[in-house]
């Protein structure tokens, strides 16, 4: 039997000394007992998992909603290869895998519907009361949303689970990071969160862009990343059959997830504390040059190709007109609003609780929403 004492003892001798180590966390907002047989990052994560803002990600975008198909990723599938990508490299790192995890299975809790587009959406209806932004949108969920306990709001998560929430960003995703030590660099576990998320969104929306048919083989010929694996594989670049395309985004995933950790292993042979990593003028979690450079162009590639293909901009339009339209609706008579939701509004805002209405829903539950206020004989 190995209680949560044998657990911090066994994360002590055998983490990096970079490592975050749970039996030295900054505790929680709202003191409480920690558990017999979990340190406490493993209870957080255990709390993300249990939250209904979690489960909601199973129908929430990614790229595709989820009435255009079954096999596409949607934002919990997502969610969960970007724990699976931060686990490997933490592991690789002898950096606190529970912590990576934790963060890795929280970074899209704020998520609203409809994916970036539905982000972008909110963020323009509240650009006169705070506009949006799904990092903060999700640090709102686990202090604030959240209602599973009868002494605080939210999960009463611990501080190093907070700021790799609030540290989250990717090339297109800066961090305010006000109230968590905004001089501090990122620990190791959230800069691997981060770097994860680009990677298994790189990989999967290229996977899923190919099986869908918006993307065809020969539009990548002249793609560097893709010259290098075809080539590898001996596949013809112009064609692939089904089984290849699998084996083709396997080895890029794998290849990228080889780069991360030897990349970083160099990074940090001059690192010999956390509060090395705290001090560091550029995160040391990184891609090499080579793989940096070949990322950036299919990233350039995708969203040329992918994001912006015909149909994608058709469910942004859908979107756009789904979410201002709830948008209007609600402000205009927040008594149509759950009673939950209404509670709210005297507390912090019109705007912002119908805005906090929104994003917590799926895009099935909006396209819902919108069918029982505005179509005359759906049942409301």
């Amino acid at each position: 039997m190995r209680t949560r004492a044998d657990l911090e003892q066994i994360e002590g001798l055998s983490l990096a000394p970079y490592a975050v180590q749970a039996a030295q966390s900054k505790g929680r907002l709202f003191p409480e007992s920690e558990s017999l047989f979990r340190t406490a990052f493993q209870k957080d994560r255990d709390r993300v998992l249990h939250t209904s803002a979690f489960r909601r990600l199973e129908y929430k975008t990614q790229v595709f909603t989820n009435t255009q198909g079954d096999y596409y990723r949607t934002r919990l599938t997502h969610t969960l290869e970007v724990a699976q990508v931060g686990r490997t490299v933490a592991r690789a790192l002898g950096v606190n895998e529970d912590l990576t995890e934790t963060i890795a299975l929280s970074h899209d809790l704020g998520h609203p519907p409809f994916g970036h587009a539905g982000e972008k959406i909110l963020d323009k209806l509240l650009e006169n009361f705070g506009g949006f932004d799904h990092n903060k949108q999700t640090l709102r969920v686990v202090t604030k949303l959240e209602k599973r306990y009868e002494d605080w709001d939210g999960l009463n998560l611990a501080w190093e689970t907070l700021e790799g929430i609030v540290k989250h960003e990717t090339e297109y995703d800066v961090s305010d990071a006000a109230d968590f030590e905004p001089t501090w660099r990122a620990s190791l576990e959230a800069q691997i969160a981060n770097l994860a998320d680009e990677t298994a969104y790189n990989a999967h929306d290229l996977d899923d862009g190919l099986r869908s048919g918006l993307l065809e083989a020969r539009q990548l010929v002249d793609v560097k990343i893709w010259q290098r694996f075809t080539q590898e594989l001996g596949f013809n670049p112009e064609y692939l059959t089904e089984f290849e395309r699998r084996v083709l985004i396997r080895e890029m995933l794998g290849w990228v997830i080889t780069d991360i950790v030897r990349t970083s292993s160099t990074n940090l042979e001059n690192i010999d504390s956390l509060e090395a990593v705290r001090a560091a003028q550029k995160p040391l979690i990184a891609h090499s040059e080579e793989a940096r450079v070949m990322l950036r162009e299919l990233k350039a590639f995708l969203y040329q190709n992918f994001y912006y293909h015909h149909r994608v901009m058709r469910q942004v339009h859908k979107a756009e007109h789904i979410l201002t339209s709830l948008y209007k609706a609600f402000t205009s008579r927040p008594s149509m609003m759950p009673n939950n939701h209404q509670s709210r509004v005297k507390s912090v805002g019109l705007e912002r609780a119908v805005c906090d209405y929104l994003a917590g829903m799926t895009d099935r539950f909006a396209m819902d929403e919108f069918n029982k206020l505005f179509e005359p004989y759906e049942r409301t």
